[in-house]
């Protein structure tokens, strides 16, 4: 006698995916991450430095204060600037961080393809980068965001936004 089991999982196959792209590593994923954040620092603390920021930052704290809202959200601005214009290649080109290519992984939709610029830079990079300018809650909501990468679908929830996944590529 065969019986169901009421409280299983259901065991529908996922249609529409390239079942043939392996979900790429934790530590692939890591590495092009830390790989993408160190290229950045090289390019916006420069430019902070000459911009007058860190003058700005220690002046206020000098008088106890911290710098405005305003001056945050502009120099977040800049960052978010230079990121588009240094991974807007890559990104649009392959689906790639030069971290992700230098690491040998893409970023795909659900069915294998490589997304548009115009949903990994709006859905995917974008909320992101917006919700860690929120004082107090933008890092918090920035943990959760990568610690989501532990389930069993690897997909953090920039991931989930804009319905990608990251993969080897061939």
């Amino acid at each position: 006698m065969n019986e169901r089991n009421p409280y299983e999982a259901p065991q529908t196959p996922i249609v529409g995916t390239d079942s043939d792209s392996e979900l790429a590593g934790l530590g692939e994923r890591l590495g092009a991450a830390l790989i993408d954040v160190v290229l950045m620092m090289l390019i916006v603390l420069p430019v902070m430095f000459v911009g007058g920021y860190f003058d700005m930052v220690m002046e206020a704290a000098m008088r106890g204060q911290q710098v405005s809202l305003l001056e945050q959200v502009k120099w977040g601005v800049i960052g978010t600037v230079i990121f588009y214009l240094v991974q807007g290649y890559p990104l649009s080109a392959s689906g790639q961080t030069w971290g992700k290519r230098i690491l040998k992984i893409k970023i795909v939709d659900l069915q294998g393809r490589k997304p548009s610029f115009a949903r990994l830079a709006g859905l995917r990079y974008l909320p992101m980068q917006l919700a860690n300018l929120i004082p107090f809650v933008g890092g918090l909501i920035a943990l959760v965001n990568v610690l989501m990468i532990f389930r069993s679908d690897r997909r953090c929830g920039h991931d989930l936004i804009a319905g990608t996944r990251v993969v080897n590529a061939r």
